[in-house]
């Protein structure tokens, strides 16, 4: 099992966002933007699966599996109440939320089907997650400086989704769940999270009037494929997940350990949520 514990951030989230708040780099801008609209309604699915999965078990099963999926809860639940201040700052900025809808929408044609779907789906998002969280703590320099709450807000995210990279994975195999459906969902989520955060930052990025600019495309391209790019640098622990042997601990997670390691001062401990 692993030992999850939930943590208050010491940011203030009120304070006015500037527009763009990433180095000043309209593209990055938006893709961090839009990745922080999914997360209420993303978050809030990935913890009603694992509380219900949990449920599901056994009850001596149960019992072994609550402290983990109390922590689980308490950190996702904590992303979800910070990414909402975030992106009440993007809705003044004038910017348009189409995922987290559109992915509410798409959530509901799973009620009614075994909860292993869901726990699945959740297992397959959090490996996106971590990945993405990987590459994010060995290059937090992409944030720049102009803004020391996002940074601080994003390393920190990154951190516990490392931390809690397995927990629907494990719960899935508890659930005594197949390889067929995990990498169905997986292939399935792989293609709607691309199309989804690709639609969204486009969207960003039009109503930011920044879409047709040249500095826009030049970013674009450099920071998802240059040498430290997003895609060339998550390819390869992305296409891990298809292997029928793969396990998210099997992808190091040292960068998590050290970043909150080095900054306790950014956040305090709390309990976990119920």
């Amino acid at each position: 099992m692993t030992e999850l514990v939930v943590r208050r951030l010491l940011v203030d989230m009120e304070a006015p966002l500037p527009r763009h708040w990433c180095a000043g780099d309209a593209f990055r801008t938006a893709l961090f933007n839009a990745l922080s609209m999914s997360f209420p309604v993303g978050e809030q699915f990935f913890i009603d699966s694992v509380r219900n999965g949990a449920k599901a078990l056994a009850a001596e099963q149960q019992e072994r599996w609550r402290a983990e999926v109390q922590g689980f809860i308490g950190q996702e639940a904590t992303h979800r109440r910070l990414h909402g201040l975030y992106n009440a700052h993007l809705d003044v900025q004038g910017l348009v939320n189409a995922w987290g809808p559109r992915a509410l929408k798409r959530q509901k044609l799973l009620d009614g089907q075994d909860v292993r779907h869901h726990v699945a789906v959740t297992a397959a998002y959090e490996h996106f997650t971590a990945i993405l969280a990987d590459w994010l703590l060995h290059n937090p320099d992409v944030l720049g400086s102009a803004d020391a709450r996002m940074t601080t807000l994003w390393l920190w995210h990154s951190a516990e989704e490392s931390e809690h990279k397995s927990t629907a994975f494990d719960l899935y195999a508890a659930l005594g769940g197949d390889l067929r459906w995990r990498l169905t969902w997986f292939r399935r989520i792989s293609t709607m999270f691309v199309i989804d955060v690709l639609r969204q930052t486009v969207l960003n990025l039009r109503r930011d009037g920044t879409l047709w600019k040249w500095s826009t495309w030049r970013s674009a391209a450099q920071y998802l494929f240059g040498q430290r790019g997003l895609v060339r640098q998550t390819y390869r622990p992305w296409r891990e997940y298809l292997r029928a042997d793969f396990h998210p601990n099997q992808q190091d997670a040292v960068a998590s350990r050290q970043w909150l390691a080095r900054h306790a001062d950014q956040f305090t401990l709390v309990g976990a949520a119920a």
